[in-house]
């Protein structure tokens, strides 16, 4: 599976905005957008024009590295929003919000996306009280998505339990502290998906 390998605090920086990649550590003062706001990279000075296409790029980037995948995959994803009924920038969130790697780090079962894709691809989750270990797996309305029996007794587990039934999650989804289960209740509306992108802007860079 390819994936990105390099440092994250890099992508935050270049982005100008936390992308929260690094779990806990983007909420403490140790996070390195606060301590290090400027872009990565050897300092110039003065401004270069951003061109249109530059901006409309940028928030491509921001929001493929929100949800931790590479850009062939991120491709694929606008053409199947492209030939869905409705708005096509809705339709593109509404497809990566429905990943199994997002819907559990919604859920608070995992510190960060990167870390609910690790946990998935160990086979520490399931759907419908069968193992996936896909992360771009496509929830549904109406599934259970589960922490397995015999993965409850992991020490790293039982942190993302406790913490999972300390917090809300998104409107879309509902959670059960006691059967340590999700549960996908409707599709997210534009509204309910709370990452600061203008994705009308990466549908025009990839219309032209």
């Amino acid at each position: 599976m390819a994936r990105y390998t390099g440092a994250r605090c890099r992508l935050c920086r270049r982005e100008g905005t936390k992308l929260y990649l690094k779990g806990d550590k983007c909420f403490s003062p140790r996070c390195t957008v606060d301590r290090r706001p400027t872009p990565p990279g050897q300092v110039t000075r003065g401004r270069r024009k951003v061109t249109e296409y530059g901006i409309q790029l940028r928030e491509k980037q921001k929001m493929r590295r929100f949800y931790g995948i590479l850009e062939a995959q991120f491709r694929n994803y606008y053409h199947k929003a492209a030939t869905q009924p409705g708005v096509t920038g809705d339709n593109l969130l509404r497809l990566l919000e429905r990943r199994l790697d997002n819907v559990i780090y919604r859920l608070g079962l995992g510190a960060s996306r990167a870390e609910a894709r690790q946990l998935i691809r160990h086979g520490h989750f399931t759907v419908n009280g069968r193992k996936v270990n896909i992360p771009s797996y496509q929830v549904r309305v109406d599934e259970v998505i589960a922490v397995r029996e015999r993965s409850k007794a992991t020490p790293r587990i039982q942190e993302l339990i406790e913490r999972a039934g300390d917090s809300t999650p998104v409107a879309w989804l509902e959670y059960d502290a006691d059967k340590v289960q999700g549960k996908v209740v409707s599709y997210p509306e534009r509204e309910q998906i709370d990452i600061p992108v203008k994705e009308q802007l990466v549908i025009e860079m990839y219309s032209r």
